[in-house]
């Protein structure tokens, strides 16, 4: 008899499977007893698992002891005193032979040695020069002293020689005359050294420079001193 494929459908009451009343419980009891021996088996095996480090493991090792201190320094050896010999002391004791002195030279009559120089002093040291040293050379004079110009404190001089202009016959003729001004310096012994012309007559420039240069003055001082000046001087020359 074929079996109604929809009579679960169309009639509830048939029942599916074949199912006890125990069939749970048992299931539930089974999965139990697997899990229980899952967990529980490996905790009794303890002793075969390996034993974990310990934390010493993690520390470090202790650092090496210090080195030992350094030995103290040896004790310096005493310093010997160095002793000073004067070669021109007096002798402590007394000296165990005796060398007669050398008698000394004849006058005039002098002890050459080798590889002196002729004419040298007796006992001199080698290696001079004939004729001995050379004299040091004199110091350089000083410096002439540059001229100060008459005036203030520095009173002119006095002229000790005076010398008349000789008139030039050119000016006569041509009827010139007037003052010829002349700068002059007078040296420390009084005498006219350089003369130049400022203002004059270009025919009587020349007469006038010649006649001054031959003018002498008193010393002029300064600080007791005698130093060169510079002064102006006049010339007049006048027809008759």
């Amino acid at each position: 008899m074929a079996r109604d494929m929809f009579g679960d459908v169309t009639n509830p009451t048939i029942k599916v499977g074949s199912q006890k009343w125990y069939t749970v419980p048992l299931s539930i009891a089974a999965h139990v007893l697997l899990f229980g021996g899952v967990i529980i088996i490996p905790l009794m095996a303890a002793d075969v698992l390996p034993t974990p480090p310990t934390m010493m493991a993690f520390v470090g090792a202790p650092p090496p002891p210090p080195p030992p201190p350094p030995p103290p320094p040896a004790p310096a050896a005493p310093s010997k005193p160095i002793e000073v010999v004067n070669p021109n002391a007096a002798p402590v004791e007394a000296p165990k032979e005796i060398v007669p002195e050398a008698p000394p030279a004849a006058a005039g009559i002098s002890t050459g040695v080798p590889g002196g120089v002729e004419g040298g002093v007796p006992g001199g040291v080698m290696g001079g020069v004939v004729g001995g040293l050379p004299e040091a050379p004199p110091p350089p004079p000083p410096p002439p002293q540059a001229p100060v110009r008459v005036g203030g404190q520095i009173k002119p001089p006095t002229k000790t020689r005076d010398v008349k202009p000789v008139y030039p016959p050119i000016a006569q003729s041509a009827r010139v005359q007037g003052v010829v001004i002349i700068e002059a310096t007078i040296g420390v012994d009084g005498r006219v050294k350089e003369a130049k012309v400022l203002r004059g007559q270009p025919l009587l420039d020349q007469a006038a420079l010649d006649a001054v240069k031959q003018w002498q003055f008193t010393p002029t001082l300064l600080n007791n001193v005698p130093v060169p000046v510079i002064m102006t001087v006049t010339v007049n020359f006048t027809l008759q």
